[in-house]
C-alpha cells in the first residue's frame, strides 16, 4: 500500500531533508517515528530536498508499507512520536503510481525579508533583516524577468549535480506589508523545479536590485550569459520556506 503525507517543519535545527552522516535530518526523524509507530522500516520520499535550515509549510512525501493503521490515522500515529518542530498535517492513501517527487507539477517557495536596521526577535527565526530598505517596486519589475524558461546557471551553487540548469518559472511575486513596526517583504516563486540555492540567490539578486547595487540590465545579462558576477548574494536559509507542492489534482482532499 502506498501512502502520502503532508509535512510542516521548522528547519532551524536540521541538516536539511535528506538523511546524512554529518547531522540530523528531517527524513531520518520521520523514518524513526514511522519505525516506532509501525514496527518496521519505511523509506519516506519527499517532493524534493530542502537544504539545511530551510523550512516547509507543505512538504509532500510518500512511502509504501504493509500496515493496518488507517490512512487518515497515520498523521496522528507519527505526530505522537515526532518532536514539536515537525508535524504531519495530513495523511491519505495514494495511487500506486504516485511519486511525490516525479509526479510534482509545480512547487512554490516563499522567501521572507523585513526592512529593519536591527533584527526583530519575533521575526528573525523565519525571515532576514535587510537594510537599507530596498525599492520594492523596482524589485517587482526585476521579478518579472525571471518568468518563463531560462538558463539559471548563474543562480546555481557550485557542487550541484543537476544535468541541466534550464528551468521554467511560472510566476514570481514581490509583496510588502507592515507588521510589528517593520515592512515585511515576501518573494513568492512558483516553478516546475529549482536548482540548488536558486531561489535564495534570486532573493539576494532582487534585494541588491532594490538597494541600487544591481540594475535590471544586470539581471537580464545574468540569464543570457550565465555570469555569476551579475547576481546578488545567496540569502540565508532561514528566510526560505517550501509552501506548496501541486500535482495537478487534489491529493489530500
Amino acid at each position: 500500500m502506498k501512502f502520502a503525507i503532508k509535512v510542516a517543519y521548522d528547519g532551524t535545527h536540521y541538516r536539511g531533508w535528506q538523511t546524512q552522516k554529518n547531522g540530523i535530518s528531517v527524513q531520518s526523524v520521520l523514518e524513526g517515528a514511522a519505525y516506532a509507530a509501525f514496527g518496521k522500516k519505511v523509506n519516506i520520499i519527499a517532493s524534493g530536498r530542502t537544504d539545511s535550515g530551510v523550512h516547509a509549510a507543505g512538504q509532500v512525501c510518500h512511502f509504501s508499507a504493509d500496515i493496518s493503521v488507517p490512512a487518515e490515522k497515520i498523521a496522528d500515529a507519527l505526530n505522537f512520536r515526532l518532536p514539536p518542530d515537525i508535524c504531519v498535517l495530513k495523511s491519505v492513501m495514494a495511487p500506486e503510481e504516485f511519486d511525490s517527487n516525479r509526479s510534482a507539477k509545480k512547487k512554490t517557495y516563499c522567501y521572507r525579508m523585513y526592512a529593519a536596521r536591527r533584527e526583530h526577535p519575533l521575526k528573525s527565526r523565519y525571515a532576514v533583516a535587510v537594510y537599507p530598505r530596498p525599492d520594492v517596486e523596482l524589485m517587482q519589475k526585476g521579478a518579472q524577468l525571471y518568468c518563463g524558461e531560462h538558463d539559471f546557471k548563474a543562480y546555481c551553487a557550485s557542487g550541484s549535480s543537476a544535468k541541466t540548469t534550464v528551468r521554467n518559472v511560472f510566476s514570481v511575486e514581490v509583496q510588502s506589508s507592515l507588521s510589528r513596526g517593520c515592512e515585511d517583504i515576501l518573494l513568492t516563486v512558483c516553478g516546475g523545479g529549482f536548482l540548488y540555492n536558486m531561489v535564495r540567490t534570486m532573493a539576494g539578486t532582487l534585494l541588491f536590485l532594490g538597494q541600487g547595487r544591481l540594475t535590471l540590465s544586470d539581471i537580464e545579462r545574468s540569464l543570457a550569459a550565465g555570469d555569476r558576477s551579475l547576481v546578488g548574494k545567496t540569502m540565508p536559509a532561514k528566510g526560505l520556506t517550501l509552501e506548496n507542492v501541486d500535482y495537478g489534482f487534489d491529493l489530500f482532499g
